[in-house]
């Protein structure tokens, strides 16, 4: 099968163009070609077409073939350039390499021409490559620089929302449903709602969220959510669920999953602003070696695929190649704020997958997120967030928080339910509570990251007395990736900042119910 080859041919005579195109596809390739011999040609022919490879002569009258050199050069610095010429000499031909020329044949020699050009076109394509890879090394870079930053304020920031979205919460439940300042706490509940996503976005990408992996039936949760996309998206836009049958479980944290489906749906919709079509898919696929040697980020395997495509108005190669970045946008600024394809990149990378875009103007884009395919029981949780309704209990727990408004949040919300509290400042004044009041503690509910002694240490030590103590971990984020789940045992649970009371309460009672053990 001949190999498809373009050459742009820099030659003033007809019948020497040819024979060299002759003597291409004698070696198997099928040339298109296109013949100049002007500076304005030339120019023209390398803005219309993407040229695999230029030939030149070195002497063309009232042009030359180093004028070529420098105008191909300048307009396309990648493109193969080779000089074949039947006057040029080698101290001629040695300028002509380093002011750029990839090679030069002799026009006696043509059989040299088509191993001149396999080695150039292999070498081009290794320059590509290895650009590809700086491409994605500057990306990491900048997703790094961002989530170090973000790092930095998401403990103290998330520690606050916790006590703004709690005594929010605690209000709300203290007034009769016709008080005229409830909707004053609701909005307050919303707009600290929205503050706590912004957090979990920048978390997300930046690779330090604590998350809660559970194995979840991606079909199941597209399938669920989509009444809500529905509004989302508006009736304008035709949605449409496809969801492969014995789809294959994925290992990930609920909330992320649902920020990436969500963060995609909204992206779509606003690349149809007319109207159009969002269709969602679930399958399973199987990634091989050849994919995975083409896209640095994929790896050999099983694995689920989400597909978000819509009909919209595509992108650019420039646009696609910022679409990660965070705080890039194309919206305008009361529509966007940069981070949703950051937070669908940052949360695929977290979760061992890769994700993919295909796009082009005016023909609508696609989104591939690949996920590791998971065996086990898949878990989809729904509750309500009202204190209301949530599990109450007479046990006696053991807070401990450095932050005062937190502490009286965590405080407020569990004695409302009914609970003992004891409280500490930091993991040193919990130990001596521990060693004095053991016996009659139920459960410890500390925060991770404390002075003195933190919670992970204050645990280790509590358990050298009692190894089967309860423990809820609660944290915006931690610099050490600490695990939610195995490091401190299977009866442990974590709680993410910030929290509603209500999702306090439902996780200390889940703990508590559980057998202790030893």
């Amino acid at each position: 099968m001949s190999t498809k080859l373009s050459v742009l041919v820099v030659e003033d005579s007809e019948n020497d163009s040819l024979l060299a195109v002759r003597q291409l596809e004698r070696a198997g390739y099928e040339i298109a070609h296109t013949r100049v011999e002007t500076e304005k040609a030339l120019r023209a022919a390398l803005q219309q077409t993407r040229w695999d490879v230029v030939i030149s002569d070195y002497n063309v009258p009232g042009f030359s073939g180093a004028a070529a050199l420098e105008i191909v050069r300048a307009l396309r610095n990648d493109l193969p350039f080779i000089f074949v010429s039947g006057t040029i000499g080698e101290e001629t031909a040695a300028s002509a390499i380093r002011a750029g020329a990839n090679d030069y044949v002799m026009k006696s020699n043509l059989s040299r021409l088509a191993p001149a050009i396999e080695r150039e076109l292999r070498e081009a394509g290794s320059r590509d490559e290895r650009r590809e890879l700086e491409n994605q090394l500057r990306q990491a870079q900048k997703m790094e620089a961002v989530g170090r930053l973000a790092g930095g304020v998401a403990h103290d920031f998330n520690n606050l929302l916790t006590a703004i979205m709690g005594y929010a919460q605690l209000a709300a439940g203290r007034l009769p449903p016709e008080h005229q300042a409830r909707q004053d706490v609701q909005e307050i509940l919303n707009a600290s709602e929205r503050a706590a996503m912004l957090t979990r976005q920048l978390l997300a990408f930046s690779r330090k969220e604590v998350i809660q992996t559970r194995v979840l039936d991606l079909g199941a949760l597209v399938t669920e959510m989509a009444k809500m996309l529905r509004r989302i998206v508006g009736e304008e836009i035709q949605m449409l669920v496809r969801n492969q049958e014995g789809l294959g479980g994925v290992k990930a944290d609920l909330g992320q999953m649902e920020q990436v489906i969500l963060n995609l749906a909204v992206n779509a919709r606003d690349a149809m602003p007319t109207g159009g079509r969002l269709v969602i898919e679930t399958e399973n696929v199987e990634l091989g070696e050849v994919y995975a040697g083409e896209h640095v980020a994929a790896k050999p395997g099983a694995y689920v695929l989400l597909a978000v495509s819509d009909t919209g108005i595509g992108m650019d190669e420039e646009t696609k190649s910022h679409i990660f970045e965070p705080f890039f946008t194309t919206k305008d600024s009361d529509k966007g704020t940069g981070l949703g394809l950051a937070t669908v990149y940052g949360i695929v990378q977290q979760s061992n997958g890769a994700i993919q875009v295909y796009s082009e103007p005016g023909r609508g884009t696609t989104f591939k997120v690949y996920l590791p395919r998971t065996a086990g029981p898949v878990e989809v949780l729904r509750t309500s967030d009202s204190l209301d309704q949530a599990p109450r209990g007479t046990e006696t727990v053991l807070v401990v928080e450095d932050q005062e408004v937190v502490a009286a949040v965590v405080r407020g919300a569990l004695q409302t339910c009914g609970y003992q509290i004891l409280e500490a400042r930091h993991g040193e004044e919990a130990l001596r509570l521990w060693k004095a009041r053991s016996a009659s503690i139920d459960l410890i509910v500390t925060d991770v990251v404390m002075p003195t002694m933190n919670g992970p240490e204050f645990v280790r030590r509590a358990r050298e007395t009692d190894p089967g103590a309860k423990v809820l971990f609660m944290s915006g984020y931690t610099e050490h990736g600490f695990s939610a789940h195995g490091e401190m045992g299977a009866a442990d649970g974590f709680i993410q900042k910030p929290f509603a009371p209500a999702a306090l309460a439902r996780k200390v009672r889940e703990l508590l119910d559980v057998p202790k053990a030893g």
